[in-house]
């Protein structure tokens, strides 16, 4: 009998994560849900705890703990709760696959528990590569452990290049959606809301990445994260506005040939694909058809009006701390944002002041990712403070 894949959902609520329960679900001869892991939602973690029955779940926040256990203490579960206990557990030798679907600063450092521990990793979790990708690429260099990409665009460029070699690599196109923006000015941007921001035009994702794709740093961090991915300069890494979102990324190699991954807009398919790898599963749910899409078009990013963007270029060219301060500057200012307590184009305003603020460390070990991370996020709201 095929042995299952355990998996660790480390975001077991979000968007990512309850498409991969569904898979999970779906594919009960493949997969298992070893782990559950959220960060405040309670009542969707004990649901999914009684229909999964993982080995173990955790609860990031502590002060749900004592709900958390005494809702599932009927079940053979065991409950833990917080930051260190998710490090702890993504090391055991029940887990097979690490999927991280926590977002923000939050994912690294179980990512770097799970890679000292040889585990295959379907990263979801973009910000880990862009606080500290070349922290993280020194430790996969001594490790076992295989990161398989689960973001779209970088799913496509990982399977585009199956069987390729990287020294034949131009360059490497991200597709972009535009956002719900497209077009806008910044007198249209000055005075968007919060629930305008969060309809995206092709894409269901969590609030965080729905607003970080409208302000084009979704496309800024994954541009970082494909720099450490695939070991490619930032002048070979560019964006291209795709409205469709059918081309989820294309790699141009040095002939002048391209290759391109084609999907329908819909996360469960590089899920699938990463915890199934190096397998596919059949599936005969969200087929591509181009009677759907008579037209796919292409255009270049407008970078002034979108500044996230150009910051997010301008950061992984200058390197060391500065993408990490600005992915600490985003998540307090898309939390602002999402409050109403600052505008929409204020979101580039607080991370351009925090980049010129932080002290800058060139050659920052974890320790200094973190401490920049914990700095940045205070002195970013005390800008806030200032502004209004």
């Amino acid at each position: 009998m095929k042995k299952l894949k355990n998996i660790a959902v480390l975001g077991s609520t979000g968007s990512i994560g309850t498409q991969a329960l569904k898979i999970i679900s779906d594919y009960p001869d493949k997969f298992q849900a070893e782990v559950l892991v959220a960060n405040n939602n309670v009542d969707l973690l004990i649901k999914q705890a009684i229909e999964f029955q993982p080995n173990i779940v955790i609860i990031a926040n502590e002060k749900h703990y004592e709900k958390l256990k005494n809702a599932i203490s009927h079940l053979p579960i065991k409950v833990f709760a917080g930051a260190k206990a998710i490090e702890q557990v993504v090391q055991m030798d029940c887990v097979d696959i690490v999927l991280t679907a926590m977002v923000g600063f939050a994912g690294l450092l179980p990512t770097i528990k799970a890679i000292e521990a040889n585990k295959t990793i379907a990263l979801a979790n973009k910000e880990t590569l862009v606080v500290a990708g070349h922290i993280i690429n020194k430790l996969l260099e001594n490790s076992k452990s295989q990161i398989i990409p689960v973001d779209s665009e970088h799913s496509a460029i990982f399977q585009c290049l199956i069987g390729e070699n990287l020294k034949n690599i131009d360059k490497l196109i991200l597709t972009a959606s535009g956002g719900p923006f497209r077009g806008k000015d910044i007198d249209f941007l000055k005075k968007v809301k919060p629930e305008q921001a969060l309809k995206h035009p092709n894409w269901n994702m969590g609030n965080k990445v729905t607003i970080d794709s409208a302000s084009l740093m979704n496309k800024g961090l994954e541009l970082i994260e494909a720099h450490w991915l695939f070991g490619i300069d930032a002048k070979n890494i560019e964006v291209v506005i795709h409205p469709q979102s059918v081309i989820h990324s294309l790699v141009e190699f040095v002939d002048g040939s391209l290759k391109a991954q084609l999907g329908v807009p819909n996360m469960r398919i590089p899920i699938q694909y990463a915890l199934d790898f190096p397998n596919r599963s059949v599936s005969d749910k969200h087929r591509f058809s181009f009677k759907d899409f008579k037209n796919l078009t292409f255009e270049q990013p407008d970078l002034k009006t979108f500044r996230n963007l150009q910051i997010a270029i301008d950061c992984l060219n200058t390197g060391g701390t500065s993408p990490c301060v600005m992915n600490a500057a985003n998540e307090v200012a898309v939390e602002l944002f999402l409050q109403e307590k600052i505008s929409f184009v204020e979101i580039s305003d607080l991370i351009e002041e925090s980049l010129a603020t932080i002290e800058f460390i060139n050659n920052p070990s974890l320790e200094d990712c973190v401490n920049i991370d914990n700095i940045t996020r205070k002195k970013t709201f005390e800008l806030y403070k200032k502004i209004k």
